[in-house]
């Protein structure tokens, strides 16, 4: 095991680049905790044979990876043009009209896919074409055609993004193409969904029944990337299991300006609500083309870890890019970096708060005691995660390794901060020994040595979820045979 773990874990998104055997051992070799597949792109069957390659991988190098499978949603995008591109000069009207064919645009006019959009607009209001690098002012709406004035030129080619200034599109998050995906999502057994361009806690719910009608209860991250999505993110994030940070989109509508602002009050709410956190977009995007990332990349992965982010994602960077595995072994060195300061091992997250479950009072006295004693590591036995999801709220340099003979549970908690799943079935020990086990099973995986001191977290009766009860502080003394439960 290494000597100093990485606390932040660390997404990689799948594409022509890592789909195949090779890369997909190095980029689980160099450490990646949870693999993306980007459902805007390629067909569900082959998603689902990509999930069941990793997993197969991951086992054959001992690791836990987890799969977080991300539903493409309403990506609202012009149609093609006739030629490969138009450049609008400012000035220049435009019009947006769904009624013209989807490949016969012109630098006059273009179709798109939101045949709604002449009801979500007004004059004046501002649309923004391929991230904000062409941007028009809305004249007015004729028949559903929107006519537009060219507030900022350029070059524009086919199916680019359209985003409405400060938010407002009506899209719902889940498309019918969404719908048909989840099934695929279900089939693979996805341990996380990453649902796109959520409005509100309403979407939230919707997705989760139409997943539990397929049999599915993985863990939903609502992606933040509306300007409405902020409106209503105390509701989004508490129906959520987690959210990520999608700052493509969520720029683009809110201004690049105010996303660091944002970023650091939506992982600080999140957290504080007991929920997962990623955040993503062009975090190493310099390393589509370079085996190194800039100065600013660096520093805006390393602000992330301060801030206190289950993970950091990559997207173009190991989907298409040159170098892939070197994307993943950069972020982890920042992150290790990063992790050393004072700020991302000290907390006073709910120290004045009471606590209404047992299994949660356990948790939280585990990682207070542990952050005033020197302490090596703690062991936690669980079988739905939670234990391990509460101490990973507390900010630490100390490793919690989530002991648990539940396969979905050890993917599960691969993107929990600080946490790292162990296959352990606290069956095979005596109730009065697990805490002896979970000590003994430290020094075996190299976290505690003689001498040290452990906290480990037990229940009284093995598998029942929240039974969590008892708390045990520990010197490591010479390492005694454990006797199987007869």
């Amino acid at each position: 095991m290494e000597q100093r773990l990485r606390r932040t874990k660390i997404v990689a998104t799948l594409g022509p680049a890592t789909d195949n055997e090779d890369a997909l051992r190095d980029l689980i070799r160099q450490g990646v905790d949870v693999v993306r597949l980007n459902f805007s792109h390629g067909n569900s069957a082959d998603h689902v044979k990509l999930a069941a390659l990793v997993r197969r991988i991951a086992n054959e190098q001992g690791r836990t990876v987890g799969i977080l499978a991300d539903l493409q949603g309403p990506k609202i995008r012009i149609g093609g043009f006739r030629e490969e591109s138009i450049t609008l000069e400012e000035g220049d009207s435009f019009i947006i009209d769904p009624d013209t064919a989807l490949h016969e645009g012109s630098v006059e006019r273009v179709g798109i896919t939101y045949s709604a959009l002449s009801d979500d607009v007004d004059p004046e209001s501002i649309l923004l074409l391929d991230d904000g690098k062409c941007i028009l002012e809305v004249d007015h709406v004729v028949d559903g055609a929107v006519h537009c004035t060219v507030v900022t030129g350029g070059v524009l080619s086919s199916g680019k993004g359209v985003n409405l200034l400060s938010g407002g599109l009506s899209a719902g998050a889940l498309t019918e193409k969404d719908r048909m995906d989840m099934r695929a999502v279900a089939e693979m057994d996805a341990d996380f969904l990453a649902l796109s361009f959520v409005r509100n806690a309403a979407d939230v719910d919707e997705c989760r029944e139409l997943m539990a009608a397929l049999g599915w209860h993985g863990f939903i991250l609502s992606k933040i990337e509306r300007a409405e999505a902020l409106e209503h993110v105390e509701t989004i994030v508490q129906l959520s299991d987690g959210i990520m940070i999608a700052r493509g989109d969520l720029g683009v509508e809110i201004g690049d300006a105010k996303l660091p602002g944002v970023q650091k009050s939506l992982i600080k709410r999140a957290r504080s609500l007991n929920r997962i956190v990623v955040t993503a977009t062009q975090m190493m995007d310099s390393m589509i083309l370079s085996p190194v990332p800039t100065r600013a990349e660096v520093f805006d992965v390393a602000n992330a870890v301060l801030d206190g982010t289950d993970a950091v994602m990559l997207s173009a960077e190991s989907a298409v890019g040159k170098y892939p595995a070197e994307a993943v072994s950069a972020m982890g060195k920042i992150c290790l970096e990063a992790e050393r300061q004072e700020v991302a091992i000290r907390s006073r997250h709910r120290l004045d708060s009471r606590f209404t479950h047992i299994d949660e009072s356990i948790a939280m006295s585990a990682m207070y005691a542990a952050n005033h004693l020197d302490t090596a590591a703690i062991g936690a036995f669980t079988d739905s995660g939670g234990t391990a999801l509460w101490m990973s709220r507390i900010s630490s340099g100390i490793p919690i390794f989530a002991l648990s003979k539940i396969e979905k549970t050890r993917r599960r908690v691969s993107l929990y901060r600080g946490v790292y799943p162990v296959d352990f079935n606290p069956e095979t020990v005596c109730a009065s020994q697990q805490h002896s086990a979970a000590a003994a099973e430290l020094v075996r995986l190299g976290a505690a040595q003689v001498g040290d001191l452990v906290i480990t977290t037990s229940g009284d009766t093995a598998g029942e979820k929240g039974g969590t009860n008892s708390m045990r502080i520990c010197r490591i003394e010479q390492p005694t045979e454990i006797h199987p439960e007869e």
